[in-house]
C-alpha cells in the first residue's frame, strides 16, 4: 500500500477548541521509606548508574542507562528476585523531547514488590533484548517494533506481530493517522480478494463511529426501524423520547412500545 504523508503532529489536528484534560500526577516517596526497595536499590547502584528513584503507587521507579538494560534486568532476576516480567513497551514522547521512553514491569513473588525500569532513547536507537532473560519479552519486543517502530538488537525473530508485515508505518506513534488515508480503506479487499472485488465489497469503514442512516442491514435506528434489507424510513426521529430533561447527553428514557420485526434475518 502507498506511504502516508503528512503525519507530522496529526492527533494535534483535533476538532475540538478546548484542551484534553491532563490528570494531575501521582505523588511519589522516597525509596529510603522502605526497607526492601532501598535494598534492592543500594544493590544496583553498587553496580550501575541511576539516574533517578522513586516510589509511586506502591512500586520502585528506577531510571537507568540504555546500554545497562540487559546487565540490570539479569541481577533483577537472578540475584533480587525479581523474577516475572509482566510488561514492556514504549511510550512516544517525540513531539516533546524527541525521544522514547521504555519501560520494563517486573513482580517478585517472594517479595510481593513491583519495580518498573526506564531509560529514554532517541528515535532512530535501537535497544537490546532481554527476550533471553525473561521468555514474556519476546513478543512484548516484536510489538513494540511493530507498533512504534524501535528496533530490539539481536531479537530471535524481530517480525511484525500484528500489523501486515508491508504495512507503512507505525500505529501507536501519535503522528500516526487516527483513520488513515484513501488507500488504507482498500488494504483488505485488494489483499484478499483482489482489486477487481473493490465494486462489490466496497470500501473498509475505518471511522469507528460512523453510522450511515440509509444502511438498514448492519445498523438499527431506534423508533423507527424497518425490516432486514427495507428501504429506510422517512419518519423522523424524535430525539426528546430518549433524553433525560435538562440532562447529560445520554440515553435515559425509551420508548416502550414495542415493534416486532417478524421478516427480519
Amino acid at each position: 500500500m502507498r506511504q502516508y504523508q503528512d503525519r507530522k503532529n496529526a492527533q494535534a489536528k483535533a476538532y475540538y477548541s478546548d484542551r484534553f484534560y491532563s490528570a494531575p500526577p501521582v505523588p511519589t516517596t522516597d525509596v529510603a521509606d522502605d526497607d526492601v526497595f532501598a535494598a534492592d536499590l543500594k544493590a544496583l547502584e553498587s553496580k550501575f548508574k541511576i539516574l533517578k528513584s522513586y516510589v509511586q503507587a506502591g512500586q520502585m521507579v528506577i531510571y537507568i542507562q540504555p546500554e545497562d538494560i540487559k546487565a540490570i534486568m539479569i541481577m533483577m532476576k537472578d540475584e533480587l528476585a525479581y523474577n516475572f516480567l509482566s510488561e514492556m513497551s514504549a511510550i512516544d514522547f517525540l513531539a516533546k523531547s524527541g525521544e522514547f521512553e521504555i519501560f520494563y514491569q517486573l513482580l517478585s513473588m517472594t517479595k510481593k514488590k513491583r519495580v518498573r525500569v526506564k531509560f529514554t532513547i532517541k528515535e532512530d536507537q535501537a535497544v537490546e533484548t532481554i527476550s533471553d532473560v525473561f521468555k514474556s519479552a519476546d513478543w512484548s519486543e516484536r510489538e513494540m517494533f511493530d507498533m512504534f517502530g524501535i528496533i530490539v538488537n539481536n531479537h530471535p525473530y524481530l517480525k511484525r506481530l500484528i500489523m501486515p508485515e508491508d504495512w507503512h508505518g507505525y500505529p501507536l506513534l501519535k503522528t500516526y493517522p487516527l483513520i488513515g488515508d484513501e488507500e488504507g480503506q482498500w488494504y483488505e479487499i485488494d489483499t484478499i480478494f483482489g482489486k477487481e472485488y473493490r465494486d462489490v465489497v466496497g470500501p473498509e469503514v475505518r471511522d469507528t463511529k460512523r453510522v450511515d442512516p440509509k444502511d438498514t442491514k448492519h445498523f438499527a435506528r431506534v423508533g423507527h426501524e424497518v425490516g432486514y434489507g427495507e428501504a429506510p424510513s422517512s419518519k423522523p426521529t424524535d430525539y426528546s423520547k430518549f433524553q433525560e430533561e435538562g440532562g447529560v447527553p445520554l440515553i435515559s428514557k425509551f420508548n416502550k412500545e414495542p415493534k416486532i420485526l417478524k421478516d427480519r434475518k
